[in-house]
């Protein structure tokens, strides 16, 4: 496995009371995925709408396939580093 950096930016338009009714459901997503090492660090930039999320994969491909497990990859456009 690599480690990568998934940066998750905001889409355009995305209500944040929604982002922020779906908190519980992301927290215990992050923490499974952290139980399987799939996941490391978040770091979230709340003056930008930037979300950075240490990520363990085979390959870029398979680091933004676990990202889309998050109940807020849905409102996020995603760069893979």
């Amino acid at each position: 496995m690599a480690a990568f950096v998934v940066v998750a930016t905001f889409k355009e338009g995305t209500v944040m009371d929604e982002v922020f009714a779906v908190v519980a459901e992301e927290q215990a997503q992050v923490a499974a995925l952290a139980a399987e090492g799939r996941v490391g660090t978040i770091q979230l930039s709340m003056a930008r709408g930037t979300v950075f999320i240490e990520t363990f994969a085979d390959d870029a491909d398979d680091a933004t396939a676990t990202v889309e497990t998050l109940p807020m990859a849905k409102w996020w456009d995603l760069d893979v580093f």
